[in-house]
């Protein structure tokens, strides 16, 4: 009997991170989903997400603004060492985007206020 995926990589979480227009969430998750895992001990999954998808309550305004990304691991050790690598490269996403795209960034705070 074939095992489920949950049995073979019981380690889970789920990273939602917003962006502030659907645009941007687009350009990471193409960015990011370029790099694959280098470990065969490791699964990684993304999407966009809407606010009624999203488990904080009613935001609309990030409807299609959250990039999610469901990381699978058969240990904890091998999930955290994906993760941390995970949270560089969109650390560097991030600067790029703050760096190259300062217009959209800097009209949509100003939206916010």
């Amino acid at each position: 009997m074939a095992s489920s995926v949950e049995d073979q990589f019981p380690c889970q979480i789920i990273i939602d991170s917003p962006f502030p227009t659907p645009r941007l969430a687009s350009i990471a998750l193409k960015a990011l989903q370029v790099d694959k895992e280098l470990s065969p001990l490791v699964r990684r999954s993304f999407s966009i997400a809407d606010s009624a998808q999203h488990s904080h309550g009613d935001q609309s305004a990030l409807d299609g603004c959250i990039l999610r990304t469901d990381y699978r691991a058969t240990t904890n050790r091998m999930l955290r060492v994906a993760v941390n690598s995970f949270m560089e490269s969109l650390n560097l996403v991030l600067e790029v985007m703050e760096n190259l795209d300062e217009d959209v960034l800097a009209t949509n705070q100003e939206s916010l206020k």
